[in-house]
């Protein structure tokens, strides 16, 4: 127990106080300290109070000096500076034994980590000298993350910026947790013991009976503990202070999730300029300023992880005649980069391979397969995890966790993903080649890429006008996406993954499953128009159709590509050369449907090129071409070629021919085609109020404008196209514009503009022009 009756500096002050004919209230006003610090010295429990606070309540007292001296002297006897022993029959308050585990050397170009360090201050500035209250717990600060963010030297320079506050004591303990053994509980408990002066046979001999007394000793002290590098909470329950005005910093690569009450400390990667202000500070400011773009390219390099930009930095002091950019482009070799991030006995890759060793077998397998995936930068699903590593999907999942709170992989905010840091990648995939067979792997790859293909597939038939019902096929029917929304959010999660799929069944001669993925895309493929792999996916399917001798099947894809070329990829001579191949074929197998689609095609090349009565010769032939078809896709291509060719007639500004083709495509609109979706054609409709808003503007027929135009982009937005819904909002916003709605048409504008960059639309720079211009409005 801690003895609270009056002794030494507590008894003196009181009878200081009482001759004075001061209340403790009274004294406390007076000094400017609180009444439960008057109280707490009186009482013995604070027997050394620091010299400022002495020297306050010597004035308030009007002492004369020698009393003040006397005074003084007695809270001296108090403080740790002066050595004794404590021991178990007398576990009081003692001094602290200096020189026991000391603070380590402070960084001295330490940079960044302001939000982490102001966070830990706040977090210390209740357990000022009389600001804690009574039985407090003792605060702990866990500070965990990737091997390579600076842990240690956080904690160790954040220890030294609070020691001013903590003047009962600074210790550090390293726990070893990386190393075979850690440290015990038992033997941390006795370093930290001997370091508060418990000693030979005052030592108790159980972890318990440490713990016990090393949290008696502690529970009025204000003392900083730094305990580094623990291997679990096992490890570190019985190290920790249970009450009392002590601070402990705690460092983990693991999360310690089953630690309660703590506080949590992340520390995220470097931004960038905070990347290039270490670099220069380890290696001169003046050599960084020299070559400022080399800077930003080393923090790059370095993923902007601390360790790999402090031994980038001190390869470079040590060698002072070599260039940053010398050292960059040694860094750009993917291959060598994890041998070049060293210097001296500072490695990038044996900081890994530390966490590395910590994990079982399956652990490590399913980290390295995840190296594996299509781009584990950007993130792998457990489903992904578990098809490359051949484990179910449950223990996929278990381990990815677990991978997480060890800090080798980072899990997505919202979804159920983990990616790598790029160094963490670039060492798993070293450790792939390494460890698992050139079978293994290709095996591994082969299953995942037949699963995410088939998987894809089915998704996408979710889209197409004529599928109804649930898509057959799915390789696992039980965790199948279930309707448009699960689907497309599978697509587009997985887009990287089956991107690579596909071209994996393409390199493998698989070409029936490369056709069959392509046309399940047709449709899918016009909610996304911004992805500029769809250019990728139809030209792996021209060349699958030709390898199976299937020339409608060719001409199909030939006119998906230019389609692929003129929206999504802005290569309109490209377009222009698909459209021609597609028409040569679909005229030689007498596909009429194919040809009037490949006719429009190539006419919206050729108007973007500037070639616009070119362009006009070819959609009037397209839409006599796709009249005579009776099919209800010859009538969707109608309705396609009529839209565009009204479009091109208004650009060169035959606005009233253009309304006529765009009203008859609305007829056919209204009037329904057979076989096709309410969904589909309400799109079709969409497109076509679009195009009928335009022309209504072209002939200065504002207000007849704003209706289809509304019209168009209710559906659109409902329907998340953004690829129509942003140039739509912007034309609204040109209409609004027009009939004096500026605040309307600001906020319009503004819409556009946020989606078009979003998805870096060709008209942001015009939308951003005309919301300059309804600002000066």
């Amino acid at each position: 127990m801690t003895r609270e009756e009056p002794d030494g500096f507590g008894e003196l002050l009181r009878r200081l106080r009482t001759g004075a004919g001061f209340s403790q209230e009274e004294l406390a006003h007076a000094a400017g300290v609180s009444v439960r610090a008057v109280a707490n010295m009186e009482r013995g429990r604070t027997r050394g109070p620091q010299r400022r606070t002495v020297q306050a309540l010597a004035t308030a007292l009007r002492l004369p000096p020698e009393q003040a001296a006397e005074l003084e002297a007695s809270a001296a006897l108090g403080r740790p500076r002066r050595i004794r022993a404590a021991s178990a029959e007398n576990p009081g308050p003692g001094p602290v034994v200096p020189g026991c585990l000391p603070l380590p050397r402070d960084t001295r170009d330490f940079t960044a980590r302001a939000p982490a360090l102001a966070t830990l201050r706040r977090l210390a500035a209740p357990l000022e000298y009389g600001q804690a209250p009574e039985h407090t717990v003792a605060a702990v600060a866990v500070v965990s993350g990737a091997p390579g963010l600076g842990k240690t030297a956080f904690a160790v320079h954040c220890a030294h910026q609070l020691a001013p506050r903590f003047p009962d004591g600074q210790f550090y303990l390293d726990l070893r947790g990386m190393d075979p053994e850690p440290i015990r509980p038992a033997d941390a408990l006795a370093q930290l013991l001997s370091a508060l002066g418990v000693t030979g046979g005052a030592l108790p001999p159980g972890a318990e009976d440490r713990s016990g007394l090393f949290r008696s000793l502690t529970a009025s002290r204000r003392l900083l503990l730094v305990l580094d590098n623990a291997a679990d909470e096992e490890q570190v329950r019985l190290l920790l202070p249970a009450s009392g005005p002590s601070l402990t910093l705690l460092t983990s690569r693991s999360a310690l999730a089953g630690l309660e009450g703590v506080h949590r400390v992340a520390l995220p990667l470097l931004r960038r300029e905070e990347a290039v202000k270490l670099l220069s500070r380890v290696v001169g400011a003046e050599r960084a300023a020299r070559e400022p773009l080399a800077a930003r390219d080393l923090a790059d390099l370095c993923g902007r992880l601390p360790l790999a930009l402090r031994i980038a930095g001190q390869r470079l002091a040590a060698r002072p005649h070599e260039s940053l950019a010398k050292l960059a482009a040694q860094l750009r070799r993917e291959e060598r980069r994890l041998d070049t991030l060293q210097a001296g006995d500072l490695r990038v890759r044996a900081a890994f391979a530390l966490s590395y060793r910590q994990l079982d077998p399956t652990a490590r397998l399913v980290l390295r397969r995840c190296a594996l995936a299509a781009d584990p930068g950007r993130g792998v699903s457990p489903e992904t995890a578990a098809l490359l590593a051949g484990v179910p999907a449950g223990e996929a999942s278990r381990r990815l966790d677990e991978l997480c709170d060890r800090g080798l992989l980072q899990s997505d905010p919202v979804a159920e993903r983990f990616r790598f840091h790029d160094l963490l990648a670039l060492f798993a995939a070293e450790r792939l080649a390494a460890e698992d067979d050139l079978d293994d792997r290709e095996a591994a790859v082969d299953r995942t890429a037949r699963w995410m293909l088939a998987r894809a597939t089915a998704a996408a038939l979710h889209f197409d006008a004529e599928q109804h019902g649930t898509p057959a096929g799915d390789p696992d029917p039980a965790t199948a996406p279930r309707g448009r929304a699960h689907a497309r959010a599978w697509l587009e999660a997985e887009r990287a993954q089956w991107l690579a799929a596909l071209h994996h069944a393409a390199a493998a001669g698989r070409h029936r499953e490369v056709l069959d993925a392509a046309e399940a895309m047709h449709w899918f493929s016009d909610l996304t128009q911004h992805w500029e792999q769809w250019v990728d996916v139809f030209r792996y399917a021209v060349e699958a159709a030709r390898r199976l001798g299937s020339v409608r099947e060719e001409a199909t894809h030939l006119n998906y590509l230019a389609w692929a070329y003129n929206i999504c990829a802005h290569d309109h001579r490209a377009a222009l050369d698909s459209a021609r191949s597609a028409l040569a074929v679909a005229r030689a197998c007498g596909d009429r449907l194919q040809t009037g689609w490949a006719l429009g095609y190539g006419a919206g090349a050729l108007r973007r090129l500037g070639r616009t009565d070119e362009a006009v010769a070819w959609l009037r032939e397209s839409v006599d071409c796709l009249r005579e078809s009776t099919s209800s896709k010859g009538r969707l291509a109608e309705v396609t070629a009529l839209n565009t060719l009204g479009d091109t007639l208004r650009g060169r500004g035959d606005a009233e021919e253009a309304l006529v083709h765009h009203t008859r495509a609305l007829e056919i609109c209204r009037k329904g085609i057979p076989g096709q979706s309410t969904e589909l054609l309400a799109i079709y409709r969409a497109l076509t109020d679009r195009h009928l808003g335009n022309d209504y503007a072209a002939l200065g027929r504002w207000r007849e404008a704003e209706a289809p135009m509304r019209h168009a982009l209710e559906t659109f937005d409902s329907s998340h196209i953004p690829a129509w819904s942003g140039p739509t909002r912007l034309e609204l916003g040109y209409v609004l514009h027009h009939l004096g709605r500026i605040e309307e048409a600001q906020e319009a504008v503004a819409g556009a503009l946020r989606t078009l960059t979003a998805h870096h639309h060709p008209r942001q720079t015009e939308a951003a022009a005309e919301l300059a211009a309804l600002e000066t409005a």
